[in-house]
């Protein structure tokens, strides 16, 4: 096994993990800085981004607002130093993307444009058209090439951390073209590898998020935190889970049940108002959270729309004309047109709710540092506590880049006078890991499929931790999580060949994704309460005197996990009611 040298080791590729790059480069120009990735950085996730990034540039918003919208729209369970520091850092870092040469949109005077947003009172979401993460990661990844320092290991699968002396030392990678395993040692390492959206079926996630980095983390000992909410976006196309960005009702958008009715307006989101070009309404600007539950009850009523996919509602932009359209949301129209048929200007489109984004992950501090040391992550795949409950749009493409710097910043302070590594005690684990894969490759007695399994994890998902849940159906999905993760061990590889073995990346995926599902479905059995995205039918008011605290659950091998708790930091805003009835301001 070839072992490399580098200082700090950065396990994912996309927005926080360019971040995090680009700022080491440029803190300490001699550091040695390795850059692995399982795809090419530029189809990282973030490039799927479409609506916008949040952060105060105009003169009737403030920091204060931008606090008090977070902190309501995660139902009080954000840490509110964490989200102080963020709404203050947001605006510095999309102005530095500008500098960079991301493309924003513009205003007549010149100045940067921003849209309306889910869940934000004030209008802070900035914007390129619809395809904003495309052209962020785009900015990012340009800028990644002039700096030398860093090293891309592209394709490149991240298996086994290596932990010595307490601390994390580097990790195992296998090289996807050619099967061979290195050993990365590095003086620290940060994840910034993403969600788990794919454990299930219908997602607006790419098939890469597997949630490796989290599983990572977690098998090293570090918690996982608050994986229990998992945030449904509104508008997805029934067929394929492919979002419609939040901004086709920034921009306007309506969303009707069969009866052409405006319902969101029976749920506590506001009267319903004129149509018309962008305005700031509640309605369809409610957070994620409350018009996806809206959309269930619906369902309950029977006033959804019967389609070839399932029930539905309508998202109809029709009176944004085509011109307002083409300027503001010409991938959304290429979309609907190409997987359902509809041209949104002349018909409305079928959408329903479809898994989006994870509040929970690895836990950290705002430092972005976990519970290990020399271990650091940003981004989805971490849980900073800045997104509680339920995170608003916008506020996600932002995190990428505060704590992708700042989780590069706390890096540089933990290189600061180290030990010597022991060399020898790294090697070994890093042939542990290399034993690992190999049983997967000698294993001939095994009985189970990868795609059984997977198939099985998908469907208890779906039917016992979505938008609506219950003890019962919970203990189900936790003793069948359980079920497959013991099941896990008897998986047979077909393909034994070394270069691009999809089936062995698949087995490697499907296991962090039992990993991440015995969590999720373990803390919310162990949540009794109903809080932005984990609502409970059985428990459903939100409980402040026993679960205005974070569940921190911890890997206990093929044993049940250890669920604990930490209390939420609370400074200035203490839990409040979430009324999003009067509308925006």
């Amino acid at each position: 096994m070839e072992t490399v040298q580098f200082d700090v080791a950065i396990v994912g590729a996309g927005g926080a993990g360019l971040r995090a790059a680009i700022a080491l480069a440029q803190t300490d120009p001699k550091l040695r800085i390795a850059l692995i990735s399982k795809v090419y950085p530029m189809r990282s996730h973030t490039c799927a981004a479409e609506g916008g990034a949040a952060g105060v540039i105009k003169a009737d918003d403030s920091f204060d607002m931008h606090f008090d919208d977070t902190v309501g729209g995660g139902d009080w369970l954000s840490d509110q130093d964490c989200v102080e520091y963020f709404v203050k850092e947001a605006p510095k870092e999309l102005t530095q993307l500008e500098h960079w040469g991301c493309p924003w949109n513009r205003e007549p005077d010149g100045s940067v444009a921003v849209r309306p947003f889910g869940g934000m009172k004030k209008q802070r979401t900035w914007f390129a058209a619809d395809k904003s993460g495309f052209h962020i990661l785009h900015t990012l990844f340009q800028t990644t090439l002039q700096f030398p320092s860093i090293t891309r290991f592209d394709e490149y699968f991240a298996l086994d951390l290596l932990v010595d002396d307490g601390r994390c030392q580097g990790l195992t990678a296998m090289e996807m073209r050619s099967g061979m395993i290195k050993q990365f040692s590095a003086k620290a390492v940060i994840i910034c590898g993403g969600g788990a959206g794919r454990m299930f079926p219908f997602s607006t996630n790419g098939a890469i998020k597997t949630g490796d980095g989290m599983a990572l983390a977690y098998r090293a000992g570090v918690p996982l935190k608050d994986m229990e909410f998992v945030q449904y976006h509104p508008t997805g196309l029934p067929n394929t889970g492919s979002l419609l960005t939040e901004a086709c009702r920034g921009e306007g958008g309506v969303l009707l049940n069969k009866h052409g009715r405006r319902y969101l307006q029976d749920y506590g989101m506001g009267p319903e108002t004129p149509l018309g070009k962008p305005q700031l309404k509640t309605m369809e600007l409610g957070p994620r959270d409350r018009v996806s539950q809206a959309y269930w009850h619906e369902v309950q009523k029977g006033n959804t729309v019967t389609t070839e996919w399932g029930e539905c509602v309508l998202l109809d932009m029709r009176h944004l004309g085509e011109k307002y359209i083409d300027e503001r949301l010409p991938l959304v129209r290429e979309l609907a047109i190409a997987y359902l048929g509809v041209d949104i200007v002349k018909d409305a489109v079928p959408i329903r709710p479809v898994v989006h984004y994870m509040m929970g992950g690895i836990s950290t501090n705002t430092e972005a540092a976990t519970t290990l040391p020399g271990l650091f992550a940003a981004g989805e795949c971490a849980c900073v506590s800045l997104n509680g409950a339920n995170r608003l749009g916008s506020n996600s493409l932002v995190e990428l880049l505060v704590f992708g710097k700042s989780a590069a910043m706390s890096a540089i302070k933990h290189l600061q006078n180290l030990p010597p590594a022991n060399a020898a005690a790294l090697e070994a684990r890093a042939q542990e890991s290399q034993a690992r894969i190999r049983g997967l490759f000698s294993r001939t007695d095994g009985t189970e499929s990868m795609s059984g399994l997977r198939k099985e994890m998908m469907d208890t998902m779906e039917t016992h931790a979505g938008i609506y849940r219950t003890e019962a159906g919970l203990q189900e999905a936790v003793d069948k999580i359980a079920e497959l993760r013991h099941r896990y061990q008897k998986v047979v590889l077909h393909d034994r060949s070394n270069v691009f073995n999809t089936d062995l990346f698949q087995v490697l995926e499907l296991g962090s994704m039992l990993d991440c599902a015995s969590a999720l479905t373990v803390g919310a059995l162990a949540r009794k309460e109903s809080r932005g995205a984990h609502q409970r039918l059985d428990y459903v008011e939100r409980d402040d005197n026993n679960f205005l605290r974070h569940s921190m659950v911890y890997h206990q091998g093929l044993d049940a996990p250890r669920v604990d708790y930490l209390d939420v930091v609370i400074t200035r805003s203490p839990p409040g009611v979430r009324d999003y009835s009067g509308g925006h301001k």
